[in-house]
């Protein structure tokens, strides 16, 4: 009896407890309740509210996974177009001159640069003359003679050949595709030897062909692309830093540029093959940048958000599907070891350009005399046979991909900025409200700063100023334009305002 009298004791205490506790909780919720919303801190200092407010130590809303845009049926359509017994009449039309050096014949009407100028440019203007109607194509021959430089002994003519597909309703915004159609030997001053230049840079060539023949019987796009076969690139990047400079001298608002060189083969001299992929090299620093533009770039963590690598980010999201049949590889570098390319004339001039390259080199077919290793049989020499036609031809479909989304889309935003001047962890936006005839709104695309391409979109409409609750502190930020048509520019990365 006393022990069943104790442990009626002990519950009771038990009970009392648990209602005490429970009363002094609701006590302490009413008066969380009836506190003010700001502190005295924020009462004495009015920026408290915005730097320290509780309300941004674990902001809600971070859009949703980004989906990359899909090719439309009208470009996969245009792709599938593409021919690789197109690509290959191109290539050997071009190694029949025998050679293409820069300081070859001009003249001769079979053999050399100018035979394959005045080729290039006939065939061009035959592809152009089946423009559908509305669709307004040009070509020419611009040049100038290049007067005695390193690797140019002599004064010499430099042309391009130039097709271009004017814009419809914001012309002087430009994407350029190129190939170099000049080739060489080991001799880089042996301008007599046959010089094919099949994959270097016959395939290039071939690329730009292509996309003119399947872009031509479309209608115009809004912005204008331009497909250019330029010379002089063995010598010095000759002919694309003359395109380069005459866009510059024009206004042109160059957007994006493309160089397509050595992308003929799918097999490297260690025998590993990869006809499924793409190189495209993309610079990050700008090298057009002020000390003082580097400086901040530097400081707020932007090294790999440069104009060139929001364009492969681009490329990578618009031409890795089904509609190409490829995977597009971004290496963040300006170009191999001990190479260049036609990108960089672009590059310094502050336009957003990159590099196509096959995915492994053999370097026995580069730059070569076309000869057999009498010890080993090895054959040297930049021949056709080495050549993988349906390889480039997916290659040309990834360029369609890109310069025809980017040609379709509303343009890159400008003057985009972040505003830093106060502590928070939300984070304001804002960017030039574009003027483009089909724009219909804006997004802000974010990733974690150790991630390589966008992975969040968060779509804030047709505005120039936008907070997202997303801290700038952990993560890289992107402004993009959307055309009413579904197509999507590149991303601009912000700075400080």
């Amino acid at each position: 009896m006393l022990s069943q009298s104790l442990y009626l004791t002990h519950v009771a205490s038990n009970l009392f407890i648990l209602v005490v506790l429970a009363v002094s909780l609701a006590n302490a919720a009413s008066l969380r309740r009836s506190d003010p919303p700001t502190s005295p801190a924020s009462k004495v200092n009015s920026l408290f509210a915005r730097q320290c407010g509780t309300a941004d130590i674990w902001p809600k809303g971070a859009g949703k996974p980004l989906i990359p845009q899909t090719p439309t049926a009208e470009l996969r359509e245009m792709l599938s177009r593409i021919n690789p017994k197109d690509v290959n009449s191109t290539i050997s039309k071009l190694v029949s001159f025998g050679t293409r050096h820069t300081l070859s014949s001009q003249t001769d009407p079979v053999r050399g640069i100018g035979a394959a100028r005045d080729w290039l440019a006939a065939e061009m203007r035959r592809i152009a003359a089946g423009a559908v109607r509305g669709t307004n194509v040009t070509v020419s021959v611009p040049s100038y003679i290049q007067q005695p430089v390193n690797r140019v002994p002599t004064p010499t003519n430099v042309s391009d050949v130039v097709a271009t597909i004017h814009g419809a309703s914001d012309a002087n915004r430009v994407y350029v595709v190129t190939g170099h159609y000049d080739s060489r030997v080991t001799d880089i001053l042996n301008f007599t030897d046959d010089a094919p230049g099949a994959d270097d840079d016959g395939s290039g060539v071939a690329v730009v062909l292509e996309l003119l023949r399947i872009m031509v019987t479309r209608p115009a796009p809004p912005a204008t692309i331009i497909l250019a076969a330029v010379a002089g690139e063995e010598q010095g990047l000759l002919g694309s830093d003359f395109l380069a400079q005459t866009l510059f001298d024009q206004g042109a608002d160059v957007q994006g540029m493309f160089t397509n060189d050595i992308v003929g083969s799918s097999k490297g001299d260690d025998g590993i093959v990869d006809p499924f992929s793409i190189r495209l090299f993309a610079q990050g620093m700008p090298t057009s940048e002020s000390a003082s533009r580097t400086a901040t770039r530097e400081s707020i963590g932007g090294e790999n958000d440069s104009p060139a690598r929001e364009l492969a980010r681009f490329v990578h999201e618009v031409a890795t599907n089904s509609a190409t049949g490829m995977n597009v590889r971004v290496i963040y570098r300006l170009d191999r070891y001990l190479r260049g390319g036609d990108h960089e004339p672009f590059l310094d001039r502050g336009y957003p350009a990159a590099r196509f390259t096959e995915p492994h080199e053999d370097f026995a077919h580069q730059h070569q005399d076309v000869r057999v290793d009498p010890a080993t049989g090895k054959q040297f020499g930049d021949l056709i046979e080495f050549c993988d036609f349906d390889f480039i031809a997916r290659v040309a479909k990834v360029n369609g991909a890109a310069i025809w989304s980017l040609a379709q889309a509303p343009g890159t935003p400008k003057n985009v900025t972040i505003d830093a001047s106060v502590l928070t962890n939300n984070s304001t936006l804002s960017w030039a409200l574009g003027s483009d005839v089909g724009l219909a709104r804006y997004e802000v695309l974010w990733r974690p700063t150790d991630v390589p391409f966008w992975t969040n979109v968060i779509p804030v409409g047709l505005v120039n100023e936008v907070t997202v609750n997303v801290s700038k502190d952990n993560v890289a930020f992107g402004v993009r334009a959307v055309g009413k048509n579904g197509y999507r520019s590149p991303a601009t990365f912000p700075f400080p305002a």
